[in-house]
């Protein structure tokens, strides 16, 4: 009887499945293993079921289970067909199929799961095969890498909107109503007393390299020749500031050398020197310096006066930094410079960390036989140069550094005033190393620097975002006393300090570039 009864349990299964009357999840195919086992199941017990029916038996017992089983089966078919009378196709119970029927149907389902399994391994076969096959070389355009893309007047980035710290137009208004006028030395200085005797002029925004931390990979917007500032414009310019008191003057870029007036320009600076200027300075990439160094010198290049940048001693390193070739003619125009007479050759080092620190050391051997003096700035936030903390190497770190390899030690210099640059030497070195710390340990206290942009904008911080355009000024007609007003009123807003790294990090200000090195 318990057999029985367990028998009948799967009989109910397989009638109510068939009936339609269990729901079936669409994530589990209909035509599975279990489904024919149950209907193979109640094929059995239906055939059995009828076979004990109307055989007879011999012994009493046999009867008396028979009829038994038969009466159970009959009573749990009528169950099923009370309640579900309406349930098409099955219109008699499960003991009533023939066997023939049975078989058939579960022959369609099984082969409907070898159908279903076949294109199933199909498809992952497919999808193997196409892994499998060698996909097709893209040929890449060396243009479309942003590391390698340059400026272009068709693709150019927009420019950044300066706002003016001063309204030249206002100030002159003011001068020709009032008719006062500023001193040379009221122009100069700022309302925390410190005076200005250091001027550095950007002649132009093209360079022939394109460092990462100087411009943009997607490049800048240049400005049209006739907005830059011409060699009349700089030299009246560098007059009126000259007369204030200002006894320095250094050119950059950009690049200088790319400009084909550049010696003409030293030349009218050179001519400034009978009313206080002193230097005649220039920082170079020194790609294109060379050929150039002879004229410069003799139009009045001062001989202590000459920068040229050099982040890296290694060719390949250098390529990948500056996004060009040359590293052979930067390490020529050095030893042209030094051959020349020039005493310091300063170079020009930008630190950042994981790209060129590890040759620390190595620049410092520059200074062991040679004139050089090495200058170690640390890496300073523009618009474009992806700059962090985590780049950035604080010149403390880079001292520990040197004394681990020297143990001789650095011995640090009497600097003079204004001086932006902690400067050491080691015994027994011909050349010298330098520090700018204008991250970590900032200078703004001393600060004796202006900035005059190869657009005409006066820049009176580094930092600052606030400019005035000196250009405008000098085309609309402004006078000389009335240019040393705007300037004064400029040089009056100058603040105290520039803000901390973070801050600067997210500050808008002009690319590297565009400013000057």
């Amino acid at each position: 009887m318990r057999s029985t009864a367990r028998l009948l349990g799967q009989l109910e299964l397989a009638a109510t499945r068939y009936a339609g009357s269990l729901h079936i999840p669409e994530c589990i195919p209909s035509t599975s293993y279990s489904s024919i086992s149950t209907c193979a199941a109640a094929w059995e017990i239906s055939n059995c079921g009828c076979v004990n029916n109307t055989s007879s038996s011999s012994s009493s017992s046999s009867s008396t289970a028979s009829s038994s089983s038969c009466s159970s089966i009959s009573l749990q078919q009528r169950r099923l067909s009370s309640t579900q009378a309406s349930a098409a196709p099955m219109q008699q119970p499960a003991a009533a199929l023939q066997p023939s029927m049975l078989d058939l149907e579960a022959t369609r389902r099984l082969q409907e799961m070898l159908a279903y399994d076949a294109a199933r391994q199909a498809a992952a076969a497919a999808a193997a095969a196409a892994a499998a096959q060698p996909k097709p070389r893209r040929r890449i355009n060396i243009a479309d890498v942003p590391q390698f893309q340059l400026p272009s007047k068709s693709k150019q980035p927009a420019s950044p909107v300066h706002q003016p710290a001063v309204d030249w137009q206002q100030i002159v208004e003011q001068v020709r109503r009032s008719g006062q006028l500023v001193t040379g030395e009221q122009m100069l200085t700022d309302t925390f007393r410190r005076k200005h005797t250091y001027l550095r002029i950007s002649l132009t925004e093209r360079c022939n390299l394109r460092c990462t931390y100087c411009m943009p990979a997607d490049g800048v917007e240049l400005t049209p020749s006739q907005e830059l500032l011409a060699p009349a414009e700089v030299e009246r310019l560098a007059k009126l500031f000259v007369k204030a008191g200002v006894q320095k003057i250094r050119l950059t870029g950009g690049e200088p050398t790319v400009r084909k007036d550049l010696q003409e320009i030293v030349a009218r600076l050179n001519t400034l020197k009978p009313l206080g200027l002193q230097t005649i300075a220039m920082t170079s990439n020194g790609i294109a310096l060379g050929r150039q160094l002879p004229g410069l010198v003799e139009a009045g290049l001062s001989l202590n006066g000459l920068n040229i940048s050099l982040d890296s001693l290694k060719a390949e390193r250098f390529e990948r930094m500056t996004r060009r070739r040359g590293h052979a003619r930067v390490l020529q125009s050095i030893q042209q410079a030094v051959d020349m007479g020039f005493d310091p050759v300063k170079v020009n080092v930008v630190l950042q960390r994981g790209v060129n620190d590890d040759e620390v050391a190595d620049f410092v051997e520059l200074t062991r036989q040679q004139p050089i003096n090495v200058r170690f700035i640390e890496y300073m936030p523009f618009d474009g140069n992806v700059w962090s903390t985590q780049k950035m190497v604080p010149y403390r770190e880079v001292m520990a550094r040197i004394a681990e390899r020297f143990p001789e030690g650095l011995q640090r210099h009497q600097d003079p005033a204004g001086e932006v640059a902690k400067n050491f030497s080691l015994p027994g070195f011909k050349g010298s190393v330098s520090f700018v710390t204008s991250m970590s340990h900032a200078f703004c206290g001393d600060c004796n620097r202006l900035r005059l942009l190869a657009d005409g904008a006066l820049k009176v911080c580094l930092f600052g975002a606030n400019e005035v355009s000196l250009r405008d000024a000098v085309r609309g007609g402004a006078s000389d006393g009335e240019l040393a007003a705007v300037i004064s009123a400029a040089v009056d807003r100058k603040k105290a300090a520039h803000a901390g790294m973070e801050v600067l990090a997210v500050t808008q200000n002009r690319p590297m570039i565009t400013i000057g090195g």
